[in-house]
């Protein structure tokens, strides 16, 4: 019997074969039920270029719960303005799994409409 995160870490590895078969740097995102997390990370796969999350000082004041859409929203926001201080513009994107909805796809919205291309 497969379980739940075994299926994901299944699907996730699919994903990141492609993006590392295209070589272009892409925008990670892993959840928690307190947190979401989200991280540039260059072509080689071996160094982060910029990373945000719910769980960071800044955000913890403004923010009630770290676990909801509206957490995801600016920590897409604020994951698309990092990146393009770094000099990125493009990126895959790598939901890790995780189905494209709800808090995933809050994130991804968010650093779409800051300018973040993918």
């Amino acid at each position: 019997m497969i379980d739940k995160k075994t299926s994901r870490l299944r699907r996730s590895r699919r994903t990141r074969a492609k993006i590392a078969e295209l070589k272009t740097v892409r925008l990670t995102v892993n959840r928690s039920n307190a947190h979401i997390y989200a991280q540039v990370i260059d072509a080689s796969g071996g160094k982060v270029l910029a990373s945000a999350s719910s769980a960071e000082k800044a955000l913890r004041g403004e923010l009630k719960n770290g676990g909801n859409v509206k957490a995801a929203a600016i920590v897409g926001k604020l994951i698309a303005e990092k990146a393009k201080q770094a000099g990125v513009e493009a990126v895959a994107f790598d939901r890790s799994g995780y189905r494209f909805h709800g808090r995933v796809k809050a994130l991804a919205e968010a650093a779409r409409e800051a300018g973040l291309k993918f």
